[in-house]
């Protein structure tokens, strides 16, 4: 799979602009996240050797079991015991340590540019939570890679594990700013076809879409027997409707605009808005797909921290 970028970088007259990695993450929270692991919760494959538990068989230090010798098969890995008291020859396998292969699927869309003025926009603490989870990915050697799209998949890269690689990723990520319509569904549909093994997935979204078709693309997912984490970035406001005085709201995506009295709506709009993030909780849990919703206001390198010690502990 190849990158297609489409602009070009934004220069900068008197200081060049920082790029990739660190145009997101500074040396102190490199520093940090670099003591970090994200374990994957399956069975991975992998072609390096790692700390992910592999359902692939070969020499490894960890003995699973026994097959039938068969041809094409190594007769260094016969169990010349085995042989001596049922003289029929049978191989050794192994539990593999692998390396895992992670996809970011990061949401451009124009609601991910929202901010209440407070906050970084959605998308900027997205691509900063993009680029922790890669850094973490690729310092374990593990290896990353991008689909970000709106509408439609913008730039798609296969997976690699330098951080030349994730530098690159990261520029793309750079030159895409949000914009335009969005379909998450679509998006899961098409990486859930296109890759073929088991994989972590690493959604980063609103998810201010159709619930009911994004839970299913969700399931198309997991039925390939991928792993998926679910971020969904929100601005506080989004979440309370903490707006003090009567203004007019406009959809970022479709221009439509509507007056508004939050002190007014308040409560019914908790209530709607608690019902749309609960359906995705329950159906993420019967699912097994890890949900969190992040507020734009929390601490990066904080949250990351948390949820991948509380990840490593549950994938034991």
């Amino acid at each position: 799979m190849d990158a297609k970028p489409q602009a070009q970088a934004k220069e900068v007259a008197d200081e060049p602009e920082k790029a990739g990695i660190a145009a997101f993450l500074n040396p102190a929270e490199m520093h940090k996240l670099g003591r970090l692991l994200l374990l994957s919760r399956n069975k991975v494959e992998g072609n390096l050797a790692g700390a992910h538990r592999s359902p692939l068989r070969g020499p490894s230090s960890e003995f699973a079991d026994h097959k039938s010798y068969g041809i094409g098969d190594e007769t260094r890995h016969i169990d010349w015991r085995v042989f001596a008291r049922t003289d029929r020859y049978f191989i050794k396998r192994y539990q593999d340590e692998t390396n895992l292969r992670v996809y970011l699927v990061l949401d451009r869309s124009a609601s991910m540019s929202y901010t209440s003025g407070d906050w970084p926009t959605k998308f900027q603490f997205a691509s900063r939570l993009a680029a922790a989870v890669g850094y973490v990915i690729v310092k374990a050697r593990d290896s990353i890679g991008l689909f970000l799209h709106g509408e439609n998949v913008d730039v798609r890269m296969d997976v690699g594990n330098s951080f030349q690689h994730l530098n690159n990723l990261l520029k793309h990520v750079q030159l895409h700013p949000p914009g335009g319509g969005s379909d998450l569904a679509k998006t899961l549909h098409e990486i859930a076809g296109s890759i073929r093994r088991g994989a972590l997935v690493v959604v980063i979204s609103d998810l201010l879409g159709d619930e009911e078709e994004i839970v299913k693309a969700l399931a198309h997912l997991r039925k390939q027997r991928h792993d998926v984490i679910l971020f969904q970035t929100l601005d506080p406001a989004e979440l309370d409707l903490s707006l003090a005085k009567p203004c007019e709201l406009q959809d970022m995506e479709t221009g439509e605009k509507l007056p508004v009295n939050p002190r007014v709506l308040a409560q019914e709009y908790q209530e709607v808005f608690g019902k749309f993030l609960e359906h995705y909780k329950k159906a993420c849990a019967g699912m097994n797909i890890d949900y969190r919703i992040i507020p734009t206001s929390q601490s990066l390198e904080s949250f990351v921290r948390i949820y991948l010690s509380e990840r490593r502990r549950l994938s034991r």
